[in-house]
């Protein structure tokens, strides 16, 4: 692993007590509504700073990214935030629900080195997604305007011998937690300053030679590798040469992955009679029970009694059908992909987009033109979305949408594979629950 590092977080409160109206969830999941319930709650709310322009997914107007230094600056200059005396890292919880089991997830939050992606002596930055030029030209605006890395990555290590999360528990089980927050959305954010240099270089021993898997900000590591290289020869000391990070152990109970599904419209000639038809061949679609809320169940006893790894669910938006859905041969990508790792090449969400859109929807069902995505993450919002109701996960582009495709979790052992083989999975393809926080440290880096 790059070399971890404590770092002098700028945090609410003194790093002390309750944030609550402070933090926000991510800025890539915020609307411009959501933003203005949370300045309602508190105008130095975090997002005040992060998000600055919507949608995030573009670059805004100069003025947005100024006014969020300029905010910035402000609270800083009042004492809302400071920035702390000591150099520490800090162990963070969040206690959570999730698929009716209660869970608590640990890490620990450092400064990483900023280094490219991929394998390196020692340990490496690996990413297992794709980015786009959108998202990056705005964080890396705001980056350059505030100074500050706002967010921290979400980072994985293998941790296989378990020693760094017995640090961390070991802290957590000690005292009570120095800041908490909770947004009213059953996620409770627990958080311990450490700053005694025994327990930070114990910590770093511990994750001596690990990878580190980016599990959620691959744009947001990409611009800090940008936003190095735009300062030139800095000093090696210079505070941008270092990333703030989440960083979880897989070997972490708490530890939990959701399914990413797809949601396909927009396609002129789509019905479920014709979709099962061009799929002939090449999936092997059969009805089962009606009931979206049965995917799961019957997608396992599917995936056992066929021995196939990859079993999809398909709801028919139009009728309310339900159908499971498996490859008709196996590593049916092999041929178009050799090139790339089994791993890869059996990902459902690969599958779904190299096999079922792009040789089964495009051609068939909508004259060779690009068919309209969304990607829910639960079954309540796949529903919702054929209702018409915003869930954040609507139609990109517009369009109706037609059909769901239903996949389970990708495997972490997937997502550890790929990354070390360098290759990159398609957009939306692993949903960690629950997201990390924004606004319980920034980093500066001037």
């Amino acid at each position: 692993m790059p070399a971890i590092h404590p770092f002098q977080a700028v945090q609410y409160k003194q790093g002390k007590g309750d944030v609550s109206d402070l933090i926000a969830p991510p800025y890539d999941v915020l609307d411009l509504s959501q933003k203005q319930a949370l300045l309602e709650k508190n105008e130095n709310n975090i997002v005040s700073v992060d998000l600055p322009h919507v949608p995030a997914k573009e670059l805004g107007p100069k003025e947005a990214y100024q006014a969020s230094a300029d905010k910035l600056a402000s609270m800083i200059e009042s004492g809302a935030m400071s920035k702390s005396d000591k150099p520490a890292i800090y162990a963070y919880r969040q206690t959570f629900e999730f698929q009716g089991e209660s869970y608590q997830r640990s890490g620990m939050v450092a400064a990483v080195d900023t280094v490219p992606f991929g394998n390196r002596d020692g340990g490496g930055i690996l990413a297992h997604e794709q980015t786009f030029g959108g998202p990056k030209e705005d964080r890396m605006a705001l980056m350059k305007a505030t100074q500050t890395q706002t967010s921290p990555i979400f980072g994985l290590h293998p941790d296989e011998n378990g020693e760094a999360v017995k640090i961390i528990h070991s802290v957590m089980d000690s005292r009570e937690a120095d800041m908490t927050a909770d947004m009213g959305d059953g996620i409770k954010q627990e958080i311990w300053t450490i700053d005694d240099e025994t327990t930070i270089s114990a910590y770093q021993k511990a994750l001596e030679g690990e990878d580190i898997f980016v599990a959620d900000g691959h744009h947001r590591y990409n611009t800090a590798l940008n936003y190095l290289e735009s300062l030139g020869d800095v000093p090696a000391d210079h505070p941008a040469r270092k990333t703030m990070y989440v960083l979880v152990s897989m070997s972490d109970p708490g530890l939990a992955i959701g399914p990413t599904h797809r949601v396909l419209g927009g396609m002129e000639d789509y019905s479920i009679e014709k979709f099962i038809e061009a799929s002939a061949g090449i999936l092997n679609i059969e009805p089962i029970d009606n009931d979206p809320h049965l995917f799961e169940s019957q997608m396992e006893t599917l995936a056992e009694r066929e021995h196939s790894k990859n079993v999809f669910g398909i709801y028919d938006y139009a009728t309310g059908l339900c159908f499971g859905a498996w490859p008709a041969v196996s590593d049916p990508l092999d041929a178009q992909f050799p090139n790339q790792s089994e791993a890869w090449r059996t990902l459902d969400v690969a599958l779904i987009q190299h096999l079922i859109v792009e040789e089964v929807c495009q051609p068939a069902l909508n004259n060779g033109e690009p068919v309209k995505w969304a990607f829910p993450h639960s079954i309540d919002e796949v529903i919702a979305i054929g209702k018409g109701e915003e869930t954040g996960s609507s139609i990109a582009g517009g369009g109706k949408p037609q059909v769901a495709i239903i996949v389970r979790p990708t495997p972490l052992d997937a997502v550890r594979d790929i990354s070390r083989a360098g290759e990159l999975m398609p957009q939306k393809s692993t949903f960690f629950y629950p997201k990390l926080a924004t606004g319980l440290w920034v980093n500066p880096l001037a």
